[in-house]
């Protein structure tokens, strides 16, 4: 049976993060669809490049059920994150991260994604790998230096120069 995957697209995002995710699905033949983390489709790359998701975060809250995985792609998520975390989007999208870590559901993410669980509660206890320069700001979750870490159900990467690391796991546990 072939898993469905929610992507959580954050607006800008990291084209190169994203692109590996979506990449690795696609020649797995992996079902995915994507998320905007915003009020429209349409959002950008951090370089500007101009993208369309297939919904909105908004309609995947209440919807998790309709998956069996969850995968946060980074891009500028932290400075645009404290700058509108009273936006519903990023309201939707904490409720969403929290549903799939409570269903057990697998997570995964890079960069600051490890910080978005530990905001959203799944992260308590478990390892994590997170973009240096936030190690400090996770409360219950365990910031390790890998490039990347599997910690139960949680799939983290350092940042986009690391996913290939976890892919491998990430697509076996996908598949079964």
């Amino acid at each position: 049976m072939t898993k469905k995957i929610a992507v959580l697209v954050v607006n800008p995002v990291n084209g190169f993060g994203l692109f590996q995710y979506l990449e690795a699905f696609y020649e797995n033949k992996l079902v995915f669809k994507t998320f905007a983390v915003a009020e429209t489709v349409n959002v950008k790359t951090n370089s500007g490049v101009a993208l369309t998701t297939d919904d909105v975060v908004s309609n995947l809250k209440g919807r998790e059920g309709d998956f069996d995985a969850l995968v946060f792609a980074c891009g500028d998520a932290m400075p645009v994150f404290s700058q509108n975390a009273d936006k519903q989007y990023n309201r939707d999208m904490l409720a969403v991260i929290r549903a799939f870590g409570e269903a057990g559901k697998t997570v995964a993410g890079h960069c600051v994604a490890a910080l978005m669980f530990d905001i959203a509660g799944i992260a308590a206890g478990k390892r994590v790998a997170l973009h240096p320069f936030i190690k400090t700001a996770v409360q219950s979750a365990i910031p390790t230096d890998e490039k990347s870490c599997i910690d139960g159900n949680l799939f983290t990467a350092q940042n986009e120069n690391t996913i290939w690391t976890m892919i491998p796991q990430l697509i076996e546990t996908l598949r079964n």
